[in-house]
């Protein structure tokens, strides 16, 4: 790396595996059960859903639709209808993928990727791209999620502000401005809400594409991070009721 094109304030960039390394397989999944379990699938609840430990999101699937079907018998019906969701739309890298991840290192950032499945899902999808993420290489969050907080301090020892965390989902959105950490949106298509959740949460980055996630983006907020103007710290949670919306940068 030449040392002239390292960022200046930043030095770690995680980056969610599904959703934005991967395409998503878990949110279609997810509304199809809510719906065949008779609950009305709405921005709240994919609010209340999305990134949480498997057992928690099933309590609270249980709470939204009413269903008298155990948490446990709910994840493990949530998995067995992944496998067949996967089965008939496999598991690909996202487009841009691997281009991201050599800007990011080209930058000087560490570069780790972090996630609810456990490590396999990493060394079965992204082995190709093992050299371009530094030691551990993955973090599985489902014990911690959304796992910000965890990362940044006790896995690489680093402040807050330190890190840019790469995310599809507005909650995990609202915990990185609760601490200050730097954030880019990447909201997929197959997740009905959380391009207008992560607007209500403030996210001043939201992109459409990860090749949209380019040097002169990274250098800015780089930039905003040393300056300490990553967040608008007026914007509401994206869960809170009807509002004015957010200004996004939105690419």
């Amino acid at each position: 790396m030449d040392v002239s094109t390292a960022l200046k304030h930043l030095r770690l960039a995680a980056v969610n595996i599904d959703g934005v390394l991967l395409n998503d397989t878990f949110s279609p999944v997810i509304r199809e059960m809510v719906i065949d379990h008779g609950g009305d699938y709405t921005s709240e609840v994919e609010y209340a859903l999305f990134s949480q430990p498997q057992l928690a999101a099933a309590a609270v699937f249980a709470e939204v639709t009413k269903t008298e079907v155990t948490p446990r018998q709910l994840v493990a019906d949530y998995l067995a209808r992944r496998e067949e969701y996967v089965a008939r739309h496999p598991v690909r890298v996202l487009d841009g993928a691997g281009d991201l991840l050599r800007l990011l290192r080209r930058l000087g950032l560490q570069v780790v990727c972090y996630g609810g499945l456990d490590r396999s899902h990493f060394d079965r999808h992204l082995d190709e791209f093992t050299d371009l993420f530094d030691p551990p290489g993955y973090v599985c969050t489902d014990g911690f999620r959304p796992g910000i907080h965890e990362i940044i301090r006790d896995v690489f020892g680093l402040e807050y502000d330190r890190a840019v965390f790469i995310d599809d989902v507005a909650k995990v959105a609202e915990v990185a401005r609760s601490l200050g950490v730097p954030f880019i949106g990447h909201p997929n298509t197959e997740a009905q809400y959380q391009r207008s959740l992560m607007t209500r949460a403030g996210v001043r980055h939201v992109v459409r594409a990860l090749s949209d996630i380019d040097e002169d983006l990274l250098r800015t907020l780089d930039h905003e991070a040393s300056t300490g103007v990553v967040w608008d710290t007026t914007e509401s949670p994206a869960h809170a009721g009807t509002r004015q919306e957010g200004v996004s940068n939105e690419r």
